[in-house]
């Protein structure tokens, strides 16, 4: 929605720099944002999304969207779950698998079946310290977006594919730079828990964070990277965390200042399980 609301105003705005109506992209001032209520990692963000740089013009009409869709987010965690331009970002590793392009990518339905499939009558153990809390709370996924996938279970145990066609080893000096940060942000009570990804992929890490509380959730997947890789996929350095909306504002801002990158997932539920719009079920169909 946003990228299509700015595609139609660089085209408006093309046409009014040919009729000499309109001088090149105004420079915003920092008091200028301050007034409009925009901060310089909410700014950065819109930068990111739309692949330049915005107009007052542009940000004004922007802020009007937020105050009516936002439903009471704030601006950077609403910015965070928009649709990015389709230029490769930094957060996407750019590690490849050969046997990936042979594999049809599924459509979210599909996923129901690779899911109950993976965690139907294998259902996953609790996390020992849950890091979902209450209803409602914002879900985020910490760390860079791997689009690997084939190593797996979902590629053993779905896919049957037996051999690992690349062997990839741990990057132990990230997972231990976002553990640290993630344990402060803890201890002050910014976020109520984290949880690595690992077995299950994003999709399994989250039943297991969802399980003790026997909450569910709903989330958005990332349309730059292939559906199954986002939710099954195992490689990569990943987190995935809680909070509450008061403090997500803080978290963002802290994260941008450590330049770690993350992904706002959705909302946790009172104990059913959603993707893109599509209902998967129960969080006791999967959780013990």
């Amino acid at each position: 929605m946003i990228q299509l609301f700015f595609r139609k105003f660089a085209s408006q705005k093309n046409e009014r720099q040919k009729n000499n109506i309109l001088d090149d992209n105004e420079i915003i001032e920092e008091g200028i944002l301050e007034a409009m209520g925009i901060s310089r990692p909410a700014y950065e963000e819109i930068q990111t999304i739309i692949g330049r740089l915005p107009s007052v013009d542009e940000l004004s009409t922007l802020m009007a969207m937020w105050q009516t869709q936002s439903g009471g987010q704030g601006l950077l965690s609403w910015l965070k779950g928009q649709p990015h331009s389709t230029e490769r970002h930094e957060y996407l590793e750019n590690d490849t698998e050969p046997q990936s392009k042979e594999i049809r990518e599924p459509r979210v339905r599909d996923c129901i079946d690779i899911a109950r499939s993976l965690f139907d009558g294998h259902k996953v153990e609790p996390a020992g310290a849950s890091a979902f809390q209450h209803r409602g709370d914002a879900i985020y996924m910490v760390g860079d977006v791997s689009e690997l996938f084939v190593d797996s279970d979902y590629g053993r145990r779905f896919l049957h594919i037996v051999d690992n066609p690349i062997s990839l080893s741990d990057d132990y000096e990230t997972a231990g730079y976002l553990q640290l940060i993630l344990d402060s942000l803890q201890s002050n009570g910014t976020i109520f828990g984290h949880c690595r990804i690992g077995a299950g992929g994003l999709f399994g890490t989250l039943l297991r964070c969802a399980a003790p509380q026997r909450l569910g959730f709903d989330i958005l997947t990332c349309r730059e990277v292939r559906l199954d890789a986002f939710l099954f996929g195992e490689r990569g350095v990943r987190f995935v965390t809680s909070l509450d909306e008061p403090h997500e504002d803080f978290f963002l801002q802290k994260l941008s200042e450590a330049r770690v990158n993350c992904c706002f997932l959705g909302r946790t539920t009172k104990g059913r399980v959603l993707v893109d719009g599509m209902d998967f079920g129960s969080i006791n169909r999967f959780a013990q």
